[in-house]
């Protein structure tokens, strides 16, 4: 999530956020043949509902578990049986209620190497994880493109921006 075109960490349901600054990764998504209902894991009763919280710092420093990994596992041997391939590969996880896997790489090329040994019964692209928003990004190019075009000075008429 991006705030402001950066980076940002949410805490409660979303309305607490703090910018951050990440390492930017490279991550393998797989997803197996299969729909998951994310109503269906959230009212499911085995689900943990008691997990302590845990800092920022925790989350990006030590290893965490999904609350719905176990219970999607269990209810979907295609998600369990894509977890257990990627594991060999890499540190891997659900997303979110799944049906997505992904692990995480320090490189384009090592993503890319895994995803060129993808089973055929998964499908599976590779993405870099950014920590300002492309969007912001694209409005900054554009935003100097119309400047040059219009030979707008910003210093003069900031109100155009």
């Amino acid at each position: 999530m991006f705030i402001r075109g950066t980076a940002a960490f949410a805490e409660g349901v979303g309305e607490q956020l703090q910018q951050v600054d990440l390492k930017e990764k490279w991550y393998l998504v797989a997803k197996p043949d299969v729909h998951i209902s994310t109503a269906h894991i959230f009212g499911h009763n085995d689900l943990t509902r008691d997990t302590p919280k845990h800092s920022l710092d925790v989350l990006l420093n030590a290893n965490y578990e999904n609350d719905c990994e176990k219970v999607v596992r269990r209810l979907y041997p295609e998600v369990d049986k894509a977890l257990s391939w990627l594991l060999e590969y890499a540190p891997s996880r659900l997303t979110g209620t799944g049906a997505c896997v992904f692990a995480e790489f320090d490189t384009q090329q090592q993503a890319q190497k895994i995803l060129d040994i993808l089973p055929n019964w998964l499908e599976g692209f590779v993405a870099k994880g950014v920590k300002r928003s492309p969007l912001l990004d694209a409005l900054d190019a554009l935003t100097k493109s119309w400047l040059t075009i219009t030979g707008c000075n910003p210093e003069v008429f900031p109100c155009l921006i």
